[in-house]
């Protein structure tokens, strides 16, 4: 693939995976301006339809932008530990990052999940406090993107 096509890869990961986070961070702050009441851990509220739409976006666009990156970055297989050994840097650099951004989109994912599907009930809910998953999704979003971005980078150098 040609040098302004890996650019444009580049800037399209790194777009989706911080439109996502942006969408995050924004259902969080519309998640905090339902009623709600709380006491101690428990806490009542009433659930938010845009913090549901944005936090249902935003765990859109972090899929998405996984699977952009790992379809494009290509098949890196190293079998055992010996082909990891030895493997050039690159190489290893992005098995490394590959292992990264499914650990990074595996806790992102869920805590965007998690804090989108708290705001989907057509009532009010009391339970257990769940704040700032919808925020952190979002932060991890941002690193999801530069970890992504890590991979495309040095898995096609490795390839090269």
């Amino acid at each position: 693939m040609g040098r302004e096509a890996g650019i444009f890869l580049c800037l399209l990961i790194v777009i989706m995976d911080v439109t996502a986070g942006i969408l995050g961070i924004e259902a969080e702050i519309a998640q905090n301006k339902v009623k709600h009441l709380r006491l101690w851990l428990f806490e009542c509220r009433d659930p938010s339809h845009k913090a549901f739409m944005l936090g249902l976006g935003a765990a859109v666009l972090l899929a998405l932008a996984h699977v952009v990156a790992n379809l494009l970055g290509g098949c890196n297989c190293l079998c055992s530990q010996q082909d990891l050994e030895k493997a050039p840097p690159n190489r290893q650099l992005s098995m490394a990052c590959l292992i990264l951004t499914w650990i990074v989109l595996a806790v992102g994912l869920s805590m965007l999940v998690i804090g989108t599907s708290s705001n989907n009930k057509s009532r009010g809910s009391c339970g257990f406090t769940h704040h700032h998953f919808l925020s952190i999704g979002g932060i991890l979003c941002f690193v999801h993107g530069l970890f992504c971005v890590a991979y495309y980078v040095s898995a096609t150098a490795s390839i090269n």
